[in-house]
């Protein structure tokens, strides 16, 4: 194996091994959290968490531009002083930003619990951005074990402090998010450390650094709009979810939504270290190259919706309070196939051939449906069973688009893929909503013999195809 393939396995090492130590930190957190707190005080915790998400489009693009800029160099080659310029004055805005939500909160926010979570979430959003900062440096450098290490290790910190927390008798979702606090920033100072050749450097005159700013902004801001959007496309479900129903409903559906996206841990960390390997191939290679990766990741995504019905009966055991939620499961979980194949394949192909506005097309297509149909079945239909079908159908549709915009400019064939990949995705979803835990299990299983089989030749070229790239 040469020196190329063994740093990809090293990479790959270096984020499995953290997302897996943070998966079970994930099942620790997500079985535990809720069966302490009950349904009505562990809803103010989902909602935290999807305020705190939002907060990364407060650097408007700036540290995406970042990203796509320097994506595949090596760290050494980087303008340090420019880039460390570029931290403080982040730091500055960031703050300053985050001075005004606090404010906003504290004198026009009258429900207490949503006032306290907002100026939770201005606090995380100077931490995350500078994180994400400093995350970007590392992964466009390709130093996938620090970004690994600073990606997730603050959430190490977060489950020492949650476990002694509900070991004391705590019940309150307060601590929980102060915990979360601590610990990022706690990491994102140790991340600063790594790359502190970078931060502690020579401070440009703003003047001076302001033409790189707005140029990483314009380069930046159609992925930033892009992940904004693609924020909305659930949060907007779950905002009009928390509007029309109760706490407890929302605490069900993210609880459903958390679930899922733990098994998004390890496609995420494949994902880390496709964008700098993707910058350094010949962009010849890359239709090809998709093709037998698609062929060997797409199959793997249903053969984990196997999973599903055995972690449903645990789960029913342990929660049997959260049993609304295990219903959604078995409609959102195909969310694992179409969100998994963005986040690793499509997305990262896109950034990669610097084609970002396809991206934003698809996510600001799939918006607009979301808007028509959370407003359809949440107060039209209202129907908690219909707004949740709605959302997979969205994620389906999002990722079908962006996926052909993408065979488009490579001109590749998906068509028929994408047709027996849709059968596959219902037949889950519709078995899972009409039979029981057993039958469902084993229509599902049949299907996906049946789908293996039809692919097989596929399989087994592009796994060979792959293997051969990895010994050249």
């Amino acid at each position: 194996m040469n020196e190329k393939a063994k740093k990809l396995f090293k990479n790959l090492r270096y984020t499995v091994t953290a997302n897996f130590l943070v998966l079970g930190i994930s099942v620790v957190l997500n079985l535990f959290v809720p069966k302490f707190l009950g349904v009505s005080e562990y809803g103010f915790w989902p909602l935290y968490v999807f305020s705190s998400s939002d907060v990364s489009f407060f650097h408007l693009g700036w540290i995406d531009g970042i990203y796509l800029k320097i994506g595949g160099f090596d760290y050494n080659r980087l303008d340090k002083e420019n880039l460390g310029s570029q931290f403080w004055y982040l730091s500055f805005f960031q703050s300053f930003l985050a001075m005004i939500l606090a404010t906003y909160s504290i004198f026009f926010v009258h429900n207490f619990n949503k006032s306290i979570i907002l100026v939770f979430t201005a606090i995380a959003l100077i931490a995350m951005n500078l994180k994400t900062f400093v995350l970007y440096i590392l992964q466009s450098t390709n130093r996938i074990r620090e970004y690994a290490q600073v990606s997730k290790n603050d959430r190490y910190i977060y489950v020492v402090g949650v476990v002694i927390y509900l070991i004391l008798g705590g019940r309150s979702y307060g601590p929980l998010i102060m915990w979360d606090l601590i610990s990022k920033i706690l990491i994102t100072l140790w991340g600063v450390n790594r790359v502190k050749d970078l931060v502690f450097t020579k401070l440009r005159t703003f003047s001076n650094t302001l033409p790189e700013i707005v140029d990483n902004i314009k380069i930046g801001s159609n992925l930033m709009i892009s992940n904004l959007a693609n924020i909305l496309i659930v949060g907007v479900f779950r905002l009009l979810v928390e509007k029309e129903w109760s706490i407890e409903v929302f605490g069900k559906l993210s609880f459903t939504l958390s679930i899922s996206n733990m098994f998004m841990t390890f496609i995420n960390a494949v994902g880390v270290v496709m964008f700098p390997l993707l910058r350094r191939t010949n962009t010849k290679n890359l239709p090809s190259l998709y093709v037998h990766i698609r062929e060997v990741f797409v199959p793997l995504t249903f053969v984990i919706l196997l999973f599903f019905n055995p972690v449903k009966v645990i789960l029913s055991l342990w929660l049997p309070q959260y049993k609304e939620s295990l219903f959604f499961m078995g409609i959102l979980f195909p969310m694992i196939v179409y969100e998994g194949r963005m986040s690793l394949l499509v997305n990262t192909y896109l950034k990669t051939i610097r084609k970002e506005r396809a991206i934003l097309v698809s996510n600001l297509s799939t918006l607009v449906l979301v808007v028509i149909t959370s407003y359809t079945t949440v107060f039209v239909l209202q129907s908690i069973e219909a707004t949740v079908f709605a959302i997979i159908l969205c994620l389906i549709f999002r990722c079908v688009l962006a996926e052909t915009l993408l065979s488009k400019i490579m001109k590749i064939e998906l068509k028929f893929d994408l047709f027996k990949e849709l059968i596959m995705t219902f037949v889950f979803i519709g078995t899972n909503m009409t039979m029981g835990n057993l039958v469902s299990f084993l229509v599902f299983i049949v299907f996906l013999l049946l789908y293996l089989v039809v692919n097989f030749g596929k399989i087994r070229m592009s796994s060979n195809y792959l293997l051969k790239l990895m010994k050249e």
